[in-house]
């Protein structure tokens, strides 16, 4: 999670490409250039352990966009494969 929010924040496509599930990755997700993604928040994490093939992780990230700053609820899912986390979707909430 911490790493694909730095991607963002990096603008750092190919990262987020490279850790988002291959059944739900688009082809492409060009970053916002007017978004400053600021901080990130981990507000509650099921599962995701080592012994865990599946996780949840629900966080909160802090922005700046032309509207001022502004705040993303979201609760992702996430799938090891091959002892690897891939972020499957996520629910955005508030």
């Amino acid at each position: 999670m911490r790493s694909r929010f730095t991607a963002f924040a990096l603008g750092d496509e190919a990262h987020l490409l490279a850790t988002w599930h291959p059944d739900t990755r688009p082809v492409q997700c060009p970053p916002d250039p007017d978004v400053r993604w600021l901080h990130l928040r981990i507000d509650e994490v099921v599962d995701g352990s080592p012994f865990h093939t599946t996780g949840t992780v629900a966080f909160t990230a802090v922005f700046r966009d032309s509207d001022g700053r502004g705040e993303m609820h979201e609760r992702s899912r996430f799938e090891r494969i091959d002892g690897a986390w891939f972020y499957l979707d996520g629910v955005h909430a508030g």
